[in-house]
């Protein structure tokens, strides 16, 4: 039997979108989101927490990515984590966990109609948005 690998987000973007492109060719679109919570503590006091997601697309969505989303904007994401290792340049072991994107909604601020024309372009290029 095999496990589940599935990452369910909604959060705001933290900073705009970096989009490069691998020698292949292939583009390659980097963000972070924030999530947040709040609750009262057994004092009554109120406290809150914000975790920051950092999140990787690969190809026509990574360019999507890149062309719609940006700093502040309010977004449904849904991936699956990876986590990468690598030895630093003073030899630690390093490691970091991410969300290879598959899916990505924009809410909020953009308006009705640009998510609209959004989901309509991102279906004609067959890319879940």
């Amino acid at each position: 039997m095999s496990g589940v690998n599935k990452v369910i987000l909604l959060g705001f973007i933290g900073k705009d979108p970096e989009l490069r492109y691998l020698p292949n060719g292939s583009a390659v679109c980097n963000f972070s989101i924030a999530t947040s919570e709040t609750w009262k503590d057994s004092d009554g006091e109120k406290k809150d927490r914000t975790e920051w997601h950092n999140i990787t697309a690969f190809g026509k969505l990574a360019e999507i990515c890149g062309e719609y989303l940006n700093k502040g904007k309010q977004v449904f994401v849904m991936g699956k984590l990876q986590t990468d290792s690598w030895k630093d340049k003073d030899g630690n072991q390093r490691s970091a966990t991410k969300v290879i994107l598959s899916e990505v909604q924009l809410l909020g601020g953009s308006g009705k109609g640009e998510q609209k024309k959004n989901e309509e372009r991102a279906k004609e290029e067959d890319i879940p948005f």
